[in-house]
């Protein structure tokens, strides 16, 4: 399966590098900044094609086409373009990802920014990799010391979860944050030791398949807002190098108190 997801990632992303400075067309997906592009829908299909070539029984989970169910324990979930509203303005930060659950566990994922020609790959038990060379999480224990990234959900206004008191209260202590807008790349660049934590609201399982795999084999960390198990279809994540781990989820829980 890693040679089918290496040249799924390699395509697909010579698909976003074809269609970068070109025009395309763009839509809403029901909120007017929840945008699709049809070099999405070209870049799944290429994916799809591939897997299906070599792997014709084999499930699909998918942001634009939704499910393809066929009898297999063995699921690819795959984001096409994640980052899509960079990508449809020209900014670089976007990829592709592709996460591989087989018997209900994510078992392998890749995510490739074919701009900056990175490619980070995990298979579980076997570590995680950038470009072939193994990366592992910072050893940063100081919550104050970090670096964090983050993203926000499109109903951040009435979002239960409070993510701008959330937001606020990690500003409040003078962390320095950025937002990439790109969950898997946020979770790439936390399992590289780049960042020390990222946090994010209404994510879906292709935003973070691949991601999860990648962080967990790099030594990192991921729960739930509570600290409990993380599964990748929850709506919430909290990775980390897994030593400031604790003290964001305390800051978490005590904003949205």
């Amino acid at each position: 399966m890693k040679n089918i997801l290496y040249k799924s990632l390699e395509e697909s992303g010579k698909i976003l590098k074809e269609y970068m400075d070109k025009d395309f067309a763009v839509e809403s997906k029901g909120i007017i900044s929840n945008l699709v592009t049809e070099v999405d829908k070209r870049s799944e299909a290429k994916i799809i094609e591939i897997i299906k070539s070599e792997f014709p029984s084999h499930n699909i989970l998918s942001e634009e086409i939704g499910a393809i169910n066929e009898d297999s324990d063995v699921k690819w979930i795959i984001d096409p373009i994640d980052g899509t509203i960079n990508y449809a303005h020209g900014i670089p930060i976007c990829c592709v990802s592709i996460g591989i659950e087989k018997a209900g566990e994510i078992v392998m994922g890749g995510i490739y920014n074919p701009f900056s020609e990175e490619l980070f790959f995990a298979e579980k038990g076997k570590g995680s990799y950038l470009n072939d060379k193994k990366i592992k999480v910072s050893n940063e224990s100081v919550l104050e010391k970090s670096l964090l990234v983050t993203g926000f959900p499109y109903n951040t206004g009435n979002n239960p979860n409070k993510p701008v008191e959330v937001f606020s209260a990690f500003v409040n202590k003078d962390i320095p944050i950025r937002r990439l807008g790109s969950a898997a790349l946020d979770i790439c660049w936390t399992a590289c030791g780049r960042f020390d934590g990222f946090w994010e609201y209404n994510l879906n399982a292709w935003d973070v398949a691949a991601g999860y795999v990648i962080l967990t084999e790099a030594g990192g960390k991921v729960t739930d807002f509570e600290g409990k198990k993380y599964s990748v279809y929850n709506k919430e994540i909290l990775a980390s190098n897994g030593v400031i781990h604790d003290s964001m989820l305390e800051v978490i829980q005590n904003a949205k108190k």
